[in-house]
């Protein structure tokens, strides 16, 4: 299988929920179906039921999360030589030459992304189009047609 990679914040994230789900979520959800079961019938019991379902999300979640761990190649962007250039991990700001909108993005895995919190995936076609590039002019394949990209600054923090 293919290494999934994460910042060191994406990791360190995976980690607090998957330590959230095993001793506080887990816990609460055997103490809930315990009580239901002590309310006898569990045919027509919808606490019993409710907390079934929620003891099998959250046990997908733990094994979801452990799987993405155990495949996850953890990239700190502070300690590679980069000469300059954009690289996973790396923020980057850029400004749109036809509209002079000035944007900041960090380069992150699939799971992190999140573009409110200026976190784009690695796969995306902005992020594609800058991985290796120093401060330049870059040009980006949209649905909409191609879109000029200056870099104006990388940051490796």
């Amino acid at each position: 299988m293919d290494k999934i990679p994460l910042t060191v914040a994406g990791a360190d994230k995976l980690h607090a929920e998957l330590e959230e789900l095993k001793t506080v979520t887990r816990p609460r959800i055997v103490e809930a179906i315990a009580t239901a079961r002590a309310h006898g019938d569990l045919k027509e019991n919808a606490e019993y039921h409710a907390a079934r379902e929620q003891q099998s999300f959250s046990e997908g979640r733990i094994n979801e999360i452990e799987a993405k761990l155990s495949n996850a190649q953890v990239i700190d962007v502070r300690t590679i030589d980069a000469k300059g250039k954009v690289i996973f991990g790396a923020t980057v700001e850029i400004e749109d030459l036809e509209s002079e909108k000035k944007v900041t993005y960090q380069i992150v895995g699939e799971d992190e992304a999140d573009i409110k919190a200026g976190r784009i995936s690695v796969k995306s076609p902005i992020a594609r189009a800058l991985i290796g590039k120093e401060e330049d002019v870059v040009t980006v394949k949209t649905p909409g047609g191609d879109v000029d990209y200056e870099i104006l600054s990388i940051q490796y923090i």
